[in-house]
């Protein structure tokens, strides 16, 4: 089966020197791309540039992505050139926001937009616009509307319950047939919700890797 998983950071840029990212390392989609390819599975791996994980296992196609705009692009790209891929594992962290204008206050305290792609300086207080990016996740039922689809939800605020809600949410926003569930609100270990909604707990990595690895046949 040809397996695709998405692994690390996006980033968007804000000016010409500074870009918005997140803490993601890529390093458990890069782990679960080497069981797949273990297990005997053809797999592509789409890994953020930024990711500080910077392994390659031996028998999986990198690609590397940037922003989210271009991690789409790849995505409908490989929809296109193996539109039987079997299973899209997406572990990638997507930025939420990406940047929009950048504001400057002035003596009066109006806010004056600064020229675009402009370096902001440390003269003063700047503001900075924040806009949505597209929720990829929402559109891979579409770009592979055969293979199977799996989520992933990392909640740092509330509790395991309300994370599970969450990862439940994403099932029945965006017709993924499961969803893996961490971060702090969930606590140790993981949390895999299957399109049911029927929760089941992982221990730790390996334990999520065989259960992974078993949905893939």
């Amino acid at each position: 089966m040809h397996c695709i998983v998405t692994a690390g950071p996006t980033y968007e840029p804000i000016d010409q020197v500074r870009r918005l990212t997140n803490h993601s390392t890529g390093r458990l989609g890069t782990g679960l791309a080497k069981r797949l390819v273990g297990d005997g599975h053809e797999v592509t791996l789409l890994r953020g540039r930024l990711a500080t994980h910077s392994d390659l296992p031996e028998g999986v196609e990198l690609q590397t992505f940037t922003t989210t705009k271009d991690l789409a692009e790849k995505l409908v790209r490989l929809a296109k050139v193996e539109p039987e891929a079997g299973a899209v594992f997406h572990v990638a962290a997507v930025s939420d926001f990406a940047a929009g204008q950048v504001f400057r206050r002035a003596a009066d305290g109006q806010l004056e937009p600064l020229s675009q792609g402009k370096p902001g300086t440390r003269d003063g207080e700047l503001l900075l616009e924040l806009k949505p990016t597209p929720k990829l996740i929402a559109r891979l039922r579409e770009w592979f509307p055969a293979a199977l689809l799996v989520g992933w939800k990392y909640e740092v605020d509330g509790d395991r319950d309300a994370a599970l809600g969450q990862g439940r949410a994403q099932i029945s926003e965006n017709q993924t047939d499961g969803c893996i569930v961490n971060g702090p609100a969930f606590g140790k270990g993981f949390g895999w919700l299957a399109g049911n909604g029927q929760a089941e707990h992982l221990a730790d990595q390996s334990e999520l890797f065989e259960h992974l690895t078993g949905l893939a046949k």
